[in-house]
């Protein structure tokens, strides 16, 4: 039997592609955390630095956790390590609901704790998907993380309507289960094809084989090249701007332009589509002109 002829018995590939935005949506909902900065801050007179300090904590655990759950994946699967994403996420957002007046513990729940959660939850979809999608990997990329781009979109605007009905912890404990819940439904369909498997009818071009046949480098051939350091050193200056702006947005909106917190989630969830649109559509377009030249339009 070929590899094209194997789709029995295996889920539908679009599914899967869906539970990763699923689950994108809810790990990405941490870039609405700034409609919680002001709320915080009068609630329990905390400043402003010591509560952007949670989302910072949270962004470095998430660098962290990526790199040990991309290891820990090859050895037990992308549904381990998302379920336990799934725990770590939910439960770090929904302790945050116990912080009153104790700073230490928004940070070690929703920094830490949640951090960890993120981290590894976001590379699950990112590396079981591309396994999915030969023909189509730079796309399938960018639609995972352009969920994880666009989840402010849907959070801030909800979280701040909890916000003014329940307050910022019961909002932050309320979310904390929703997020559970959305990263256990998408993980729970994740797998990864068998070896070699090719979706049934595909006929790769030249250029799309040779990426088949290619041998990936090991993590210590990578750190031996230059191109590694230059790529690293280009998308932390990228990130690093992003974040700046993205944990600031909705007090920044309010303090500059004097408009409502209403008004200011939604700002939020602008950048939200714009963060997610670019995603897709730059992945996208690396499909016909290929990820180098798309780095030289982008930077």
């Amino acid at each position: 039997m070929s590899q094209e002829t194997t789709n029995q018995g295996l889920p539908n590939r679009w599914l899967l592609a869906g539970g990763g935005v699923l689950m994108q949506l809810a790990l990405g909902a941490v870039y609405a955390w700034s409609v919680f900065r002001i709320p915080l801050s009068k609630t329990f007179g905390w400043s402003i630095s010591d509560v952007t300090w949670a989302f910072s904590l949270a962004i470095l655990a998430l660098g962290f956790a990526a790199f040990v759950g991309g290891l820990w994946m090859r050895k037990v699967g992308p549904r381990v390590v998302g379920i336990t994403a799934a725990v770590c996420y939910g439960l770090g957002v929904g302790l945050s609901g116990l912080a009153s007046g104790n700073i230490w513990v928004l940070w070690l729940s929703y920094g830490i704790l949640g951090g960890t959660g993120l981290g590894l939850g976001y590379i699950v979809p990112l590396a079981t998907l591309v396994r999915w999608f030969p023909d189509r990997r730079g796309f399938i990329t960018g639609l995972a993380v352009a969920g994880f781009g666009g989840g402010a979109l849907i959070t801030a605007p909800v979280a701040q309507q909890l916000i003014v009905s329940f307050g910022p912890l019961k909002t932050l404990a309320i979310l904390g289960v929703a997020y559970f819940i959305m990263v256990v439904l998408g993980s729970s369909i994740m797998r990864t094809p068998p070896e070699g498997w090719r979706p049934k009818g595909w006929k790769p071009s030249v250029k799309q084989q040779e990426q088949l046949e290619a041998r990936d480098y090991t993590l210590k051939e990578a750190l031996s090249t230059w191109q590694w350091y230059v790529l690293w050193a280009m998308l932390f200056l990228n990130v690093t701007a992003g974040i700046s702006i993205i944990s600031q947005a909705s007090p920044m909106a309010q303090e500059i332009s004097g408009v409502n917190a209403g008004i200011a989630a939604g700002m939020v969830g602008l950048i939200s589509i714009a963060n997610g649109l670019g995603r897709l559509l730059w992945a996208w377009f690396s499909d016909a002109i290929g990820r180098r030249n798309v780095f030289l339009i982008m930077f």
